[in-house]
């Protein structure tokens, strides 16, 4: 507004005088310092937001008794007058700082440091709670869930001062180191707000080059949305779409501008359509398609039906379209391509696998790299859905092709459900929601934990001097594999699978 209000004043008194006129140099200070002032930086409000449904703690501390106060009765006499020293409580976490110290220590504060058993291993023990390792399964391990809890709670990435203490390489995302070459590219601190970390992807049609007509009038107009975040809300399970599940993923899609895909006959009857629901339809019911309004943008089929894609393939909303990794989904992938589909929804079970037990990271560049290969990359998005359990995990979907990742299980344990029985299968698993889950509480935590897994998406951006997480689709230059390093470093060792001589 600021700058269109400078140029009309400029052209009213050049139409006045008929001689050209410029502002004064302190007039154009002002104006495009008050055009800067109106710029928004986006931001994700985290605020810590208490637990609702405790989850077991990390470890169990068991202290000795009589060893404790043996302890006390020594220091007593050797320290007298040092009061200081004698009711000190050897705990930065505050384990021991209860009324009665060690007598009766507070385990959940325990982050596992061992100090107190490294300096008094006679009577001080730390374990592991055998409670917490029997939540999640092999994928989801309860590793995932207790830090996925802890983002949620407090919105910031966890760090214990520690180093890192997870596995070097292992199955399906743990293959995978990113490259962190600091020292080679400047690093750009998006966290600090030093220089600006772009984290907003497009999602739609982006032609490979634009076509004019001999007027000058664009014939192959872009048609797409942006989002703020590479991550969307995929639709909650079937069990607990009655509940509030649906309008928090809806309303917390809204606060952090991105989607969240949800049922058409949910959307319809909670009157939850908006820019940021993507209802989803069934190829046989896509003459509903207009019953969706409210500034409603995309819409999703269920899955692909040539018959019912014609129906709306010209139609002003988007359309995605959802393939499961099943059957011969590379051929129908390409099929739905040369039909003009320009937004994929690639699924995968909770495990990241396919019906073939192919892992998504395979997948994942299976698919870029046929459209590569096929020189029409850019004209489709490609959304990856299954598997996303940690924050690490964003990057790498993104490094192995995809543009946007789909959040399922990580959204319900921010609000702390308890998942139990199958866990890999859609729709199987058996969801626990807290008592006293209210709308207000779950957009906090669903908000906090993509503060978190955002701010970490930065971490690795800057460290890799990439500006923006568009250039990160498909550079797996940017990449090493556990497998690849180790075949080469050992194949020529005898023992070694595949090698020796």
């Amino acid at each position: 507004m600021l700058a269109r209000e400078a140029n009309e004043m400029s052209e009213s008194m050049e139409a006045e005088s008929g001689v050209v006129v410029q502002l004064p140099v302190a007039d154009q200070a002002r104006m495009n310092r008050e055009l800067a002032d109106t710029y928004h930086r986006f931001h994700i409000d985290a605020k810590e937001t208490e637990d609702r449904q405790k989850i077991p703690r990390r470890f169990n501390v068991k202290v000795g008794k009589f060893g404790l106060a043996k302890l006390l009765f020594t220091e007593f006499f050797k320290y007298f007058g040092h009061w200081d020293v004698v009711f000190s409580r050897p705990c930065t976490y505050g384990v021991f700082s209860g009324p009665v110290g060690g007598f009766a220590p507070r385990p959940e504060l325990c982050v596992g440091c061992l100090r107190c058993e490294v300096q008094h291993p006679e009577f001080v023990k730390v374990t592991h709670n055998p409670e917490l390792a029997k939540l999640g399964d092999s994928y989801l391990t309860s590793k995932h869930i207790a830090t996925i809890n802890e983002e949620s709670k407090k919105g910031s990435v966890p760090v214990r001062g520690q180093g890192y203490r997870g596995r070097f390489g292992g199955p399906g995302f743990d293959q995978m180191f990113t490259d962190m070459s600091e020292i080679v590219r400047p690093s750009r601190d998006g966290i600090h707000g030093r220089e600006l970390i772009g984290t907003s992807v497009d999602l739609g049609y982006k032609p490979m080059q634009l076509l004019f007509t001999k007027d000058g009038g664009l014939l192959n107009r872009p048609k797409m949305l942006t989002i703020q975040v590479p991550f969307v809300f995929d639709a909650p399970p079937v069990a607990i779409m009655d509940g509030i599940v649906p309008s928090i993923y809806a309303q917390a899609a809204a606060e952090i501008d991105t989607l969240a895909f949800l049922p058409s006959s949910t959307v319809i009857s909670r009157g939850l359509s908006s820019p940021h629901v993507v209802p989803m339809i069934a190829p046989g019911e896509i003459g509903s398609i207009e019953s969706h309004g409210n500034d409603t943008r995309m819409i999703e089929m269920t899955e692909w039906n040539a018959d019912a894609w014609t129906v709306v393939k010209d139609h002003p909303l988007l359309i995605s379209v959802r393939l499961p990794f099943s059957g011969d989904w590379k051929s129908t992938m390409m099929e739905m391509v040369d039909a003009g589909v320009s937004i994929i929804h690639l699924v995968a079970d909770h495990h990241g696998k396919s019906d073939e037990g192919e892992f998504v990271m395979d997948l994942f560049q299976e698919a870029h790299f046929a459209l590569v290969e096929n020189g029409n990359r850019d004209t489709v998005t490609f959304i990856g859905t299954g598997g996303i359990a940690g924050a690490d995990h964003l990057p790498k979907g993104i490094i192995t092709g995809m543009d946007a990742l789909g959040l399922d299980y990580p959204l319900l344990i921010a609000m702390q459900a308890h998942l139990s029985g199958d866990l890999q299968n859609r729709d199987a698993a058996t969801i626990d929601l807290p008592k006293t889950l209210d709308t207000e509480w779950g957009i906090q935590r669903i908000m906090n934990l993509s503060c978190s897994w955002r701010d970490q998406l930065l971490e690795i951006l800057g460290a890799m001097g990439i500006r923006e997480v568009r250039r990160l689709r498909g550079e797996t230059g940017r990449a090493m594999w556990c497998g690849h390093l180790e075949s080469e470093a050992f194949e020529d060792i005898e023992g070694y699978p595949g090698g020796g001589h």
